[in-house]
This record gives C-alpha cells, sequence and structure tokens, in this order.
C-alpha cells in the first residue's frame, strides 16, 4: 500500500474524452487507412455505402470527432457554407434551407445559418462575423444589399450564389442567381385577375422586402397598362407578415376604398388572414370579393374556399444554388449563372 505522501498525489487515470480519439484509432479498428476514413467522413460519395457504414458505425462506438481546425489547414478549405435568409420562421425560407441542406449535407459540408431579419445591418454584422470561420462558400437570400456588404463579399473572394430573385437592378453582370422574376409573377396574377372580370383590383403587402416590392411594382404596371391602377387601392405596411395582419389589412383596405372586388395579397399569410375577416363579415368569396395570394403555401389548398396564389419553387432554388455554389467552389464556371425556375399559377377557387 503506497504511504499517505504517495496516496495524497496519486491520480485515477483519466478517461478519454471524445475530442482525444484519433482518425488513426478509428481507421485500425475500421480496418481501414486514415486516409480512407477521411475521405469517408468528407467526401462520402467516394466511398461504397457498405465502408462507409462500418465507418460511422466505429465513429460512434470511439465517439471520434474531426478537428475542423487540422482539416481546414490540411485542405485548405473549412467545408462549412454560410446561409444567410431574412427569416427561419417563414415556411418559405425553411423550404430553401431543406433543398440546400439535401445539396451540401451528402458532400460533407456543414451549414453556419444566419437570419438577417430583414435588416442590411443585422447582414453585414453577420457576414463580418462568419467570414471568420473561413467559409467555402456563401448563399445569401435576395439581390438588393447594401454597399458594405457587397464590399465583403467581395474583399472575401469566396463564391457566392443569390438565391430567390433576379433583380437586374441590383445583381451584377457576373453574379450567380438563382430564383424566379418576382415582378413577372405579379404580373401574370395581376393579368389573370383582369381576364376573370375584375376591374377593382387592390394589393396588400406586409414586409416590404425587395421582393414584395418588386411583386407591388408588377401589379402596378398590368393595371396602369390596363387604365385600372388606383393608389387609394393599395395597402402596405412594414410590419411583419402574419394571418392576422392581413384581417387587419382587409379591415383597412375596405374602409378607405370600399368598392374592390378583387385583392392581390402580398403572400399567402397575408391572403388566407384576408379570407378569413370576409368570412367574418359575412363576404361571399369570391362572389363579392376575390382573393389571391402568392407562395402556395400548404394550407392555402385546404382553405374553403381555396386560395388563387403563385407557387414558387423555394426547394428547388434552394437546391439549384447549393449545386451552383459547389461548382464555383471546385473552380469551375457554372453553364448558367443566372438560373431561372420560374413559377406557376394556382387557379384555385378564391379567385
Amino acid at each position: 500500500m503506497p504511504p499517505p505522501a504517495e496516496r495524497k498525489h496519486a491520480r485515477k487515470p483519466r478517461t478519454r474524452t471524445p475530442g482525444q480519439v484519433t482518425i488513426a484509432e478509428v481507421a485500425a479498428k475500421a480496418g481501414v487507412s486514415a486516409i480512407t476514413v477521411s475521405r469517408a467522413l468528407q467526401t462520402p460519395e467516394r466511398v461504397s455505402a457498405e465502408l462507409r457504414a462500418r465507418i460511422e458505425q466505429v465513429v460512434r462506438e470511439l465517439g471520434y470527432v474531426p478537428n475542423r481546425a487540422a482539416r481546414t489547414l490540411a485542405s485548405a478549405r473549412s467545408h462549412t457554407v454560410v446561409v444567410l435568409v431574412p427569416s427561419l420562421s417563414n415556411t418559405v425560407f425553411i423550404d430553401t434551407l431543406n433543398g440546400i441542406y439535401d445539396v451540401l449535407r451528402p458532400q460533407g459540408y456543414q451549414l453556419l445559418i444566419g437570419n438577417t431579419h430583414y435588416s442590411p445591418a443585422e447582414e453585414e454584422r453577420l457576414l463580418t462575423t462568419y467570414r471568420a470561420y473561413n467559409p467555402d462558400g456563401f448563399l445569401i437570400t435576395g439581390g438588393d444589399h447594401s454597399s458594405a456588404t457587397r464590399r465583403l463579399l467581395a474583399e472575401s473572394g469566396t463564391p457566392t450564389v443569390y438565391m430567390m430573385e433576379l433583380d437586374e437592378e441590383h445583381a451584377g453582370p457576373h453574379d450567380l442567381c438563382v430564383g424566379l422574376s418576382q415582378k413577372e409573377a405579379a404580373q401574370t396574377m395581376t393579368r389573370y385577375l383582369l381576364e376573370r372580370g375584375y376591374r377593382r383590383i387592390a394589393f396588400l403587402a406586409a414586409q416590404l422586402d425587395p421582393r414584395t416590392l418588386q411583386r407591388r411594382e408588377g401589379y402596378r404596371q398590368v393595371l396602369r397598362a390596363a387604365g385600372r391602377y388606383d393608389p387609394a387601392r393599395e395597402v402596405a405596411v412594414p410590419d411583419p407578415s402574419t394571418v392576422g395582419l392581413g384581417a387587419e389589412l382587409l379591415d383597412r383596405l375596405l374602409r378607405q376604398a370600399p368598392d374592390c372586388d378583387a385583392v392581390f395579397c402580398c403572400n399567402d399569410d397575408l391572403a388566407q388572414g384576408a379570407l378569413f375577416q370576409c368570412q367574418r363579415r359575412g363576404l361571399r368569396v369570391p362572389g363579392q370579393l376575390a382573393i389571391a395570394g402568392f407562395n402556395d403555401l400548404a394550407a392555402s389548398a385546404w382553405t374553403v374556399p381555396s386560395i388563387t396564389t403563385i407557387a414558387t419553387p423555394r426547394y428547388a432554388i434552394g437546391h439549384e444554388a447549393a449545386r451552383m455554389l459547389l461548382e464555383a467552389i471546385a473552380g469551375h464556371t457554372p453553364s448558367r449563372t443566372r438560373l431561372d425556375l420560374g413559377f406557376t399559377l394556382m387557379a384555385r377557387e378564391s379567385a
């Protein structure tokens, strides 16, 4: 038995923490080389499904955690991509994130997701913060950015793809963009309402982000060309869009322009709220007031009546933007630098 002095300083053997497991230990237990383990974790598509499953099982058993800093130094890549969206509660952007994830995750990339809250200042702050992680690429929502944001992106020299819109007014000639023409989609809906015989068409808008403003401009252009535009039939507020706000804006509209026969809402949240408020007020839809939306949220097909709207390819935008970014990261020039994924008018019962 050790003397008391020795017992005082004796320590129990340290238990190994997950971060202490080395790639060599994983390789030894899996019966493969360390290079094969690295390949299975970083570019899993380059190894067989059976081998990948075996290595992943060993990783779980040993609690191996890759050293990202060492990996970055060895490969000159961080295997991270920064994604900036204006909202993490809006279904539109959640769908886009799912499309991005389904492309980048199998390629071994991690996402650094930032919520700009529709704020240019917050977007600049997030970019400044995330640049310290040496990301391999940026996926940025929209094309309308502050000069400081544009400068940060240019100075980084990091491949960047802009998502959701194809705004030639703000996007540079060499910018990589994936999305749709918000203005053209709104023009299509406004023409549809005119073709259905509606003549006093109103517009409800919230948030007033660049995509909403482009939709409003498309609405205005068509009605002006038809000699039917009346600014009194517009209600636009900067508040975050909600179903409840749609009900409030409908009430405000009918106070200032009670003769409206159709309402084009800048998104389906507002359209659903407007529909519910019509029902509370005893207004028949579309008999007394037609309602149209934008984005085709899932519930819009199941309201009574179902809502006429514009379906936007949110998942596909994220998916294709991520694919385009991977090409740029690999040093290739994408075959198309501006990818228009279009939209679909969903003609339903409300208009």
